[in-house]
């Protein structure tokens, strides 16, 4: 592939830190733009640059310029409109949480296979620097006893709820929910480094007539257990700190961030941190489009691995909490 020619769909504040990141990033341009409402589109396509708005999916696929499509639209869809891209011949970004149900997932992941075409999750996670490093210092801490991660971040669409709207992250109609957006990435980093959990439970607050506004999600590992606390109802810190034998590491601002990487072994202490730059999505950009204009199928359908996985435990963590969605 000599260039990406990216096709987003949808125009939330997501879109607009990838599109950040791909104005600064060679081999990956802005070809078009969907949205539902021409003038949101309009204004999304303005602001970079970009030539065409579409007001209809199919309309973008069908547009031979667009031959890589980016979607970050409410999580219930992500499954139609992927599988619309990849029946139209499209390599396929897809914003997590890559699916609602791992079948969904796994469905996705064996029609990229056969017809041939390039397929990842947007989730920075394991394209941070931070990242393999965190990975690397396992080893010095010994056997893992325990994990305690926080991710908190105050949502001004909760007070939307509190006024009586239905936001669309927080429309289980739509898939949303604080499982599926801040707790995804506790979940995430779990899978990356410890595979999937034998066991996954939720415990969601749960805002009357929406969905899960926090909640603590539960992994049981073979020896340790992982205790993951997510919120959009209320702020605090945020991190991720595993506890073994012989020492603790610590991320700080969380699963998400990786922001700086605190190790502590036998009373000393040493903080790592390899992410100069401040938009943490710069690196996944980067890296998918590497990935993508090498055409490596190999590597971008591996980094599906940990994605079935994480679909699969969240799969599983809602449905202990009897948080169910259309198709369930």
């Amino acid at each position: 592939m000599k260039e990406i020619r990216l096709g987003t769909v949808g125009s939330g504040v997501i879109v607009h830190t990838i599109l950040d990141a791909v104005k600064v990033t060679d081999g990956v341009s802005l070809a078009a733009v969907c949205s539902r409402n021409q003038a949101t589109g309009d204004a999304l396509a303005a602001a970079y640059g970009c030539p065409k708005v579409y007001t209809d999916l199919n309309a973008m696929l069908c547009d031979s310029d667009v031959n890589t499509v980016y979607i970050a639209t409410p999580n219930l869809l992500h499954f139609r409109q992927a599988k619309q891209a990849l029946d139209a011949g499209k390599h396929v970004i897809l914003e997590k949480p890559f699916t609602t149900t791992k079948a969904d997932a796994e469905t996705l992941i064996r029609l990229a296979k056969q017809r041939k075409l390039l397929l990842a999750e947007a989730v920075p996670t394991p394209y941070l620097p931070n990242f393999k490093i965190l990975k690397a210092l396992l080893v010095q801490i010994g056997r893992v006893k325990r994990v305690d991660a926080a991710y908190n971040q105050y949502s001004a669409r909760y007070e939307k709820l509190l006024r009586g709207e239905l936001p669309n992250i927080f429309n289980p109609l739509l898939g949303g929910g604080c499982l599926m957006d801040l707790n995804f990435y506790n979940a995430y980093l779990n899978v990356a480094l410890f595979g999937e959990p034998e066991r996954a439970v939720y415990a969601p607050t749960v805002f009357p007539g929406a969905a899960d506004t926090s909640g603590v999600l539960t992994l049981q590992y073979d020896g340790f257990v992982s205790v993951n606390a997510a919120a959009k109802d209320k702020d605090g810190a945020s991190f991720f700190t595993i506890t073994g034998e012989r020492g603790s590491i610590t991320a700080e601002n969380g699963a998400n961030g990786l922001v700086q990487i605190r190790l502590c072994v036998d009373g000393s202490e040493t903080v790592y941190n390899a992410q100069p730059a401040p938009n943490r999505w710069l690196y996944e950009v980067e890296a998918l489009t590497k990935l993508f204009l090498a055409e490596n199928y190999d590597s971008v359908y591996a980094n599906l691995s940990p994605t079935l996985r994480t679909a699969d435990t969240l799969e599983r963590a809602r449905k202990s909490a009897g948080l169910l969605f259309p198709g369930d």
